[in-house]
């Protein structure tokens, strides 16, 4: 299993933006949408993100 990092996020988010027709400013905001798209994905793959397991039960 892969963790999510920085670069996989500022790629979905460069994808989301260039879809919407590069619009300057609210860049936090295709930061944020990539994010929630990959943790989704990641999520029903079965990958947990790291920091993630620290409140499930055992």
């Amino acid at each position: 299993m892969t963790g999510l990092t920085e670069e996989d996020i500022r790629k979905r988010a460069y994808e989301i933006w260039k879809g919407a027709g590069e619009p300057s400013g609210k860049m936090d905001t295709f930061w944020y949408e990539a994010e929630k798209e990959l943790l989704a994905e990641r999520s029903e793959q079965g990958e947990v993100p790291p920091g993630m397991t620290d409140n499930l039960p055992v």
